[in-house]
């Protein structure tokens, strides 16, 4: 019988940048990389293709793309992508949900954020009963932010709530649908 491992996602904290340290891209005495491999013109493709084969055996080639977009980081070959290849990933990260993320952050690590995926905290956190006070430091917010999201989450709720309550069904007769003295009961 084989078992399979499966390890939990491992997200950047703000502000870390160990990572750096696990990159093969990290020029060392045994294993001597030049930077300038990462930054070739467009038309280098030897280099784009040496840079992209380093990137492939790196263990920290998602986290390296994350920091490239969280960033803002245009420039160069970052996890493993051209700058035109990360581009629209450039143009989606504001939507992007990651619910590994949400937990994260849930869980009280420092995890960048999306929009979307702030949006989701603040959900989750309102669904746990996590206090304002919780929030706030999850999202490092004000406490009154984190109580104007806590009711901007209760109204969305209650007003989702609502549209979802059933219509009354109303009875209906053979005669082209039209309702008669019968059909509303002893009152009419």
């Amino acid at each position: 019988m084989t078992t399979t491992t499966i390890n939990p996602a491992r997200h950047r904290s703000l502000g870390d940048q160990t990572w750096q340290d696990e990159a093969v891209c990290q020029s060392t005495e045994y294993n001597p990389v030049d930077p300038d491999i990462f930054f070739p013109e467009p038309d280098e493709t030897e280099k784009i293709s040496t840079a992209k084969s380093l990137c492939d055996q790196c263990p920290v080639r998602r986290t390296c793309l994350d920091a490239a977009l969280e960033s803002g980081d245009t420039d160069g070959i970052r996890g493993g992508l051209t700058e035109e290849e990360r581009g629209p990933l450039h143009e989606k990260l504001a939507g992007r949900l990651d619910y590994s993320r949400v937990n994260a952050t849930i869980a009280g690590r420092d995890v960048h954020l999306t929009k979307a995926e702030r949006r989701a905290v603040v959900h989750a956190a309102y669904r746990h009963g996590l206090t304002e006070q919780r929030l706030a430091w999850l999202l490092k917010i004000t406490e009154e932010h984190a109580q104007k999201l806590y009711r901007e989450t209760r109204r969305a709720l209650r007003n989702r709530d609502l549209e979802q309550t059933p219509e009354p069904m109303l009875p209906t007769g053979t005669d082209d649908d039209h309702l008669g003295r019968s059909d509303f009961g002893t009152a009419a």
